[in-house]
């Protein structure tokens, strides 16, 4: 992937979902030909000329300040996710080495924090979302991902092309893998210059076109919470509440995954039924 191609698209994608009537300008009714705001607007919304802009939007944004690049996300109404990916892009990548292990280099620590939660679906992530850790009953809902060799051991390649998580999700998968697609962005944001998550990307560009699809509509959302309704073939409907917890001090091993079910409910008794309990 290209940095300045990628600076190019999204701030394109960001200046075409705004209408002038979003953000009080009047278009007089004329026919416009191009989807959203012109780069001359946007320049005049954020106070920045016209050239100042463009250069940016040509990926050329090594020189401009943090004030600007603000008033650029003010103006083009970016989330905070969403601003904090353009100041990442807009800058020309370093070098950036991110280890690449495996569950047997799982810190031992982190390791017996997992298996000490019989009733919590658990699941250790790397920064390119690789499954590098997990607990037995992670195995029991989400299925035996073990089979998969370890350089396709990711929840990107789950979600895009294993029929079973598909089937596991239901009408629920396509909110899941867009969620999914918008945290990838923001991880390529985060770790801006890694030869591994680009390359990553583009392997599964390559492997799916749903995951093409998605990627070319530049989601960006950094992953916390969210809720599963699963339809597991074992316990039927299953409704997981996931919370990811940052693991800043370990680049290998930078987030773990936990999924719960609401106390005494359906779906609690579900996961104690699937963890022997």
């Amino acid at each position: 992937m290209d940095h300045r191609t990628e600076l190019r698209e999204f701030l394109k994608s960001r200046r075409a979902r705004l209408r002038p009537g979003d953000v009080g300008l009047r278009d007089y009714g004329r026919t416009r030909r191009v989807a959203g705001l012109r780069r001359e607007e946007l320049a005049r919304l954020a106070s920045v000329s016209i050239a100042h802009y463009t250069r940016l939007e040509q990926g050329r944004g090594e020189q401009v300040s943090d004030e600007v690049l603000d008033a650029i996300g003010a103006a083009l109404r970016l989330d905070p996710d969403e601003l904090a990916y353009l100041h990442s892009i807009a800058r020309r990548p370093r070098p950036c080495a991110v280890a690449e292990k495996h569950a047997e280099d799982v810190p031992a620590g982190l390791r017996f924090l997992m298996e000490s939660l019989p009733l919590t679906p658990a699941l250790l992530l790397g920064p390119q979302t690789q499954i590098v850790g997990w607990n037995d009953l992670a195995l029991a809902v989400f299925g035996d991902f073990t089979a998969l060799p370890p350089q396709r051991r990711t929840f990107s390649h789950l979600l895009f092309t294993r029929a079973h998580s598909r089937d596991l999700h239901g009408e629920g998968w396509e909110d899941a893998a867009r969620d999914h697609v918008a945290h990838l962005r923001f991880l390529y944001g985060r770790y801006t210059g890694s030869l591994a998550i680009a390359a990553h990307i583009e392997d599964m560009r390559a492997l799916s076109a749903d995951f093409a699809r998605m990627w070319a509509e530049h989601p960006v959302a950094r992953l916390r919470t969210r809720s599963y309704v699963l339809r597991h073939p074992v316990v039927g409907e299953l409704t997981l509440h996931g919370e990811r917890i940052s693991l800043p001090d370990r680049p290998s091993c930078y987030g773990m995954d936990l999924f719960a079910a609401e106390p005494g409910s359906a779906s609690d008794e579900a996961l104690r039924r699937l963890g022997g309990r």
